[in-house]
């Protein structure tokens, strides 16, 4: 082969793979990471991981859980049995909830170990879980919106009962299931869509934030929300996700959003952070509230807290500034809705609906 001919197919195989890639999506790299959405904001170079200042300041931490942070589990089990054949919304702790829409029932980000990472490391619970995994009702529907820990939790993940359920998650995390007896495992990108029936639909979108397991495959697997249209009600669960601009777009393209499950915990890094209160990746509750406000919500529920310590603000904070500065975004105080560990509620009575 002459050399004029080996540069042509140089040449053209070049032009292929930067035409391959311009018709890429911006969140999607050339050696196949992923990262967020353009104009998101970047973590800050000053932020010093330390695992020695990290457990110095936890230890400040008063770990006392008030009384009414967790149903009793009788009550769980008897309002459970009440919402059977009822549209409801019920926490199971952290980032898991169960919610059932007509005859489907769905479960997020099922975390139900003692602790938040591989083995016997990382985060333990200070609160337990409101069900285990034989006391959680039949589901049809399994959502998982990134890989971190505290949210993709291979024990649970392993001995979950209904393996039947279909799985919808981020690209590149089907892997996890199939190797575990599942069978209806969905990979999506952000703006798919899934229809499950004529009333329900899922579409997963963007949100700031990271994925990692391992020292070597940061951003190596995707994230994103989960936008859930049931009838003419929009519920969004947000993955743990910091500010950016996407979300006004989400706003403009999606909103009106009935009801936003969004993160409120775990964004006080300091003092190995410049700045108290700040993380790119977790939003503090009233950076929650201005995510909810630029979905144009009717109502949001505040999680992601009251389980792990994960970062060193006190451990009920985030309730407290979530309710205080609601009407500050546009909410009514009652309308910035937080729940008890256990507590299930009617989707009619919660989004006050006839």
């Amino acid at each position: 082969m002459s050399k004029l001919t080996i540069l042509i197919v140089i040449f053209l195989i070049y032009n292929s793979l930067s035409l391959a890639m311009e018709k890429k999506p911006y969140h999607h790299l050339p050696d196949g990471s992923f990262r967020n959405p353009e104009g998101s904001p970047e973590r800050n170079s000053n932020f010093k991981w330390s695992f020695r200042i990290y457990n110095q300041e936890k230890k400040k931490i008063d770990m006392t859980v008030p009384e009414d942070h967790v149903v009793e589990k009788t009550k769980v089990l008897s309002d459970l049995q009440k919402l059977k054949d009822d549209d409801y919304i019920g926490w199971i702790g952290h980032a898991t909830f169960l919610i059932k829409l007509g005859n489907t029932t769905i479960i997020t980000d099922p975390v139900l170990s003692k602790n938040a990472g591989p083995l016997f490391f990382g985060p333990k619970r200070f609160t337990e879980p409101a069900l285990k995994l034989d006391e959680i009702p039949k589901t049809d529907l399994f959502l998982l919106t990134h890989n971190h820990y505290d949210h993709q939790d291979m024990r649970t993940i392993t001995r979950y009962p209904f393996k039947d359920s279909k799985v919808l998650l981020p690209l590149k995390l089907g892997k996890y299931f199939t190797r575990n007896g599942y069978r209806d495992v969905n990979e999506m990108d952000w703006y798919d869509e899934v229809i499950i029936n004529e009333n329900l639909k899922i579409t997963f979108l963007p949100a700031v934030h990271w994925s990692k397991r391992s020292l070597t495959d940061t951003n190596k697997t995707l994230w994103g929300n989960f936008l859930i249209d049931y009838k003419d009600k929009k519920i969004l669960f947000a993955c743990d996700t910091g500010v950016g601009n996407i979300y006004k777009e989400l706003g403009n393209k999606f909103g009106p959003i009935d009801l936003t499950l969004i993160n409120i915990g775990a964004y006080n890094f300091y003092p190995m952070m410049p700045f108290k209160d700040k993380s790119a990746y977790h939003t503090n509750p009233e950076e929650a509230l201005s995510i909810a406000k630029d979905l144009k919500s009717k109502k949001t529920i505040g999680m992601h807290w009251g389980t792990f310590v994960l970062s060193l603000e006190p451990i009920m904070e985030p309730r407290v500034r979530f309710k205080d500065n609601a009407e500050k975004y546009g909410f009514k105080k009652e309308d910035a809705i937080i729940f008890k560990i256990g507590e299930f509620q009617s989707l009619k009575n919660l989004l006050s609906y006839n």
